[in-house]
């Protein structure tokens, strides 16, 4: 996967520190931190309670952020930062079709992600049922190296720069099935280069098994991942592979005239 221009660094005299202060804070609040105090951003974001304190009112200012006069939360408002970003590509917008399409033949749910660091961001979706104990939609992220996306677009990169990713992801094991070591890791992306899919198996949730394939542009490059999950005590791996991965790759396929480098 083509990575583009490198990106500067904090001592870059371009970069501007504020602003990625303020956006620390705003990524401080997630599922079950939707209210947080001064000091719970201040701790989990590791900056001065002072530099927190002005995030948080300037923030307030331009309608991003709530307060009570203790608790801040964010207001709706803040939709309009991933809109933006929704609006703005034609990706979600040629996916949601075909995820809709392989959902549909396949009655599973179908999800589609890009990778943004040790992470993937669900992108597009089509959902048949709630699988996962915490709820996906559009925006959410899961760890890239226990994950049937994650390990297609890791797979995308080169040996090297997957291996920095890996290196640099908070590897904890899910399940008593999660690969967590490195090598490892290693050797199942020489695989999936090889297989041109991915299969899960319970790694990172307890009977959730999922198979994906990459997403290719007009180029022939891997801009996407999208797969079908379904619950372990319903879908066998050999269904999966046998069913859902020629649907998979149908539609995959489909995509790539559409999708224009």
């Amino acid at each position: 996967m083509d990575a583009g221009p490198a990106p500067i660094d904090e001592d870059d005299p371009s970069y501007v520190g504020a602003l990625a202060r303020g956006l620390a804070v705003i990524r401080a609040f997630d599922v079950g931190r939707e209210s947080l105090t001064l000091a719970d951003v201040a701790k989990m974001t590791a900056l001065p309670r002072a530099t927190v304190r002005r995030s948080l009112l300037t923030l307030q200012a331009l309608g991003y952020v709530a307060t009570d006069g203790k608790q801040f939360r964010l207001t709706p408002r803040i939709l309009s930062l991933g809109y933006a970003y929704l609006a703005s590509t034609p990706m979600t917008r040629v996916l949601q079709p075909a995820l809709e399409a392989v959902s549909e033949r396949t009655h599973e749910s179908c999800s589609a992600c890009t990778l943004d660091g040790p992470e993937i961001v669900y992108v597009a979706r089509a959902a048949t049922r709630r699988i996962m104990s915490v709820g996906l939609a559009v925006g959410s992220r899961l760890p890239a190296f226990c994950t049937s996306m994650g390990r297609i677009l890791l797979a995308a990169e080169t040996p090297e720069r997957a291996r920095a990713i890996l290196a640099d992801s908070e590897r904890k094991p899910f399940t008593p099935h999660t690969v967590t070591d490195v090598s490892a890791l290693l050797e199942i992306l020489a695989g999936v280069r090889q297989a041109g899919y991915c299969l899960v198996d319970q790694e990172l949730e307890v009977g959730l098994r999922s198979i994906a394939v990459p997403v290719r542009n007009s180029a022939g490059q891997v801009v996407a991942a999208m797969n079908v999950s379904a619950q372990a005590g319903r879908v066998s791996p050999d269904h999966l592979k046998g069913v859902a991965l020629p649907i998979l790759r149908d539609q995959a396929e489909s995509l790539r005239a559409s999708l224009v480098a």
